[in-house]
């Protein structure tokens, strides 16, 4: 870490420079002796890479920035604010702790909070951030499995690494580092709640193979793009797991719950007069046949995971106005669409979006959206909506 980067006239020429075309500004070499033209870009991609994902630190004078790796692998503030809402105690160590922004949220909740990171230079810079975004909050340079060993918390969370040094990038708990499988019964020794993130391409049912004593899962998106995995376990937890879906959106969140295993009858129906698609965090959970009991719709088909009513309701997802229903013929497709403005999904359709744009000669965007489906039948058709 140099600390010359935060002199101010090093941190006004990264300011005066955030527009710039950072291989030329490269080519023009730095004007400071001790600070490099490397170093300086770092710093800037750093605070572009803050302006959306990270406002608090962005809108923070003498933040100092790691290389970009290590702010794209770290959570956004909307999904840090909301796991930091998830649980309650005095203590809580993060054990692989990285940049630190779940760290930062989670000791607004906690008396004393713990960062562990194994990283030595990303350690330092961290804690010089924390002592200006939070001073309360401990820093040690440390592997944070070893470092717990004599010590207890209310919380611990853990972050493994979804890059492993032999096997690349990997997707199963057990390929992750840490390898919080081989490590669950003694993290449950040292805190009575363990919280685990995990990446969203985890097959729920994988993870809950890997992993015991789960009692809820927390499937976390953004703006309808599922970013994260969250695991809460206790030990001795053996009743069913709930699942929780949360759509985070500028105005409010999309929240949805049910048991896992919670088994029901569902009805089908033909398109009626209003059609619900699902948000990306339900869809994940694979809670369908929940929503045919929690809501007043029907599933138009068992994998389309399109619903419809006749009446508008509150929905957890996108809600749209069937305007027209058409099979999917070739004399009656071509007719409709050849050549109009429209936005394209397929559920549960043997053809490719791509594949139908060209086809059709559909082009991208307008107010009509089509979607195209097959019914319990096996009979193909597309449906003309409008967002509601």
């Amino acid at each position: 870490m140099n600390k010359s980067i935060l002199n101010t006239v090093v941190q006004n020429f990264i300011d005066d420079n955030l527009n710039e075309d950072l291989v030329k500004l490269t080519m023009k070499g730095s004007p400071f002796s001790n600070v490099s033209i490397q170093e300086i870009v770092i710093q800037i991609q750093g605070r572009l890479k803050a302006k959306s994902k990270l406002p608090t630190w962005f809108k923070t004078k003498d933040i100092y920035y790691p290389p970009k790796l290590h702010i794209e692998q770290t959570s956004s503030e909307a999904t840090a604010q909301y796991k930091s809402e998830l649980v309650r105690g005095d203590t809580l160590a993060d054990l692989t702790g990285g940049f630190g922004v779940d760290t930062l949220y989670f000791s607004k909740q906690f008396k004393e909070t713990s960062h562990f990171e194994i990283n030595n230079e990303l350690s330092k810079i961290v804690s010089h951030n924390f002592s200006i975004l939070s001073p309360k909050i401990r820093c040690y340079i440390d592997d944070g499995i070893n470092a717990i060993k004599n010590k207890k918390f209310d919380v611990i969370f853990v972050d493994p690494s979804r890059r492993n040094e032999t096997k690349g990038k990997v997707f199963y708990l057990s390929d992750c580092l840490p390898n919080v499988v081989i490590h669950l019964d003694y993290l449950l020794k040292h805190c009575t709640t363990l919280m685990i993130k995990t990446s969203p391409m985890l097959d729920i049912s994988a993870g809950l193979k890997e992993l015991r004593h789960v009692y809820q899962i927390h499937i976390v998106a953004v703006k309808n793009e599922v970013k994260e995995l969250i695991w809460l376990i206790e030990k001795g937890r053996e009743s069913n797991v709930n699942l929780v879906t949360v759509n985070i959106l500028e105005s409010d969140n999309e929240v949805f719950e049910a048991p896992l295993n919670l088994n029901s009858d569902i009805n089908y129906s033909l398109p009626k007069k209003f059609l619900f698609e699902p948000n990306a965090a339900i869809m994940k959970s694979g809670l369908f046949e929940t929503l045919c009991l929690k809501f007043p719709v029907e599933k138009i088909a068992p994998s389309s995971h399109l619903f419809t009513s006749d009446n508008l309701i509150d929905f957890p997802g996108r809600r749209f106005e069937i305007t027209k229903v058409i099979p999917y013929a070739k004399a009656e497709v071509k007719k409709a669409l050849l050549g109009i403005k429209a936005n394209i999904s397929t559920r549960n359709f043997p053809e490719t979006v791509s594949r139908l744009k060209t086809k059709w000669k559909i082009k991208d965007g307008g107010d009509l959206y089509l979607f195209f489906t097959t019914d319990s039948n096996n009979n193909k058709f597309v449906l003309f909506c409008r967002k509601v």
